[in-house]
């Protein structure tokens, strides 16, 4: 009898590549690698992707689908984050994958639709315009990424991993506070408009070698 493709096979490898990442980073992902921990071939892993930066692309676009659903269903930009955070500490080895080397190419140009998401619900909050709030959406988007990826990595349990989300939810309770009473964040460097976040093909450093690259890149695909 002829075999019937297995729907799922895909889904068992993107899987067991964010585990085996979570684990051992780039030692640990190697192909044969990902097809013994998903239970499968060699061969069939290379007929879905084409090599380890395919299944970690593939892995970041379904982990960064997923979380952007979960998040749009939330109402007010606290809800959004309290969310992530949950999302993070269910999905713990795919989060770790979305985040590692994030501000760099690849990651750095492609879309972020959950910044993107929190950002605009930032600024409807307090007014204004999505991108006249980057640092703040940043300095937020920090707090609450090193929350989780610090009760990940540092086995929070029980009440300290509690008590650490809900600090964490305080925090961005008093910045949101100051906010919107117009006092913002304290003085540092002006945001340079070279510094794009979040925005796919135009996320940018904000350095001129990194301007420059990215010039070139846009001017070849036209």
């Amino acid at each position: 009898m002829p075999r019937h493709p297995d729907p799922d096979i895909e889904q068992r490898i993107l899987a067991a590549a964010s585990k085996l990442w979570a684990r051992g980073g780039e030692k640990l992902l190697t192909m044969r690698a990902v097809a013994k921990a998903a239970g499968t071939t060699t061969p069939t892993v290379y007929e879905r992707f084409r090599d380890r930066d395919d299944i970690l692309r593939g892995l970041r676009v379904k982990t960064r689908r997923e979380l952007f659903a979960a998040l749009t269903r939330t109402s007010s930009l606290r809800e959004a984050i309290e969310r992530q955070l949950e999302f993070a500490l269910e999905n713990s080895h795919a989060y770790e994958v979305l985040f590692d080397g994030v501000g760099r190419p690849p990651s750095l140009h492609e879309p972020w639709p959950s910044f993107n998401l929190m950002r605009g619900r930032l600024a409807g909050e307090i007014g204004g315009s999505p991108r006249e709030h980057n640092r703040l959406m940043l300095a937020l988007w920090s707090l609450m990424h090193g929350t989780a990826m610090l009760i990940i990595r540092g086995g929070f349990e029980g009440a300290l991993r509690t008590q650490a989300m809900h600090a964490c939810l305080d925090a961005v309770d008093t910045i949101m506070l100051s906010a919107r009473k117009g006092k913002g964040l304290a003085s540092g460097p002006k945001w340079p408009a070279s510094l794009i976040l979040g925005e796919a093909e135009q996320s940018q450093l904000g350095n001129g070698e990194e301007t420059e690259k990215n010039g070139k890149r846009r001017r070849r695909t036209r």
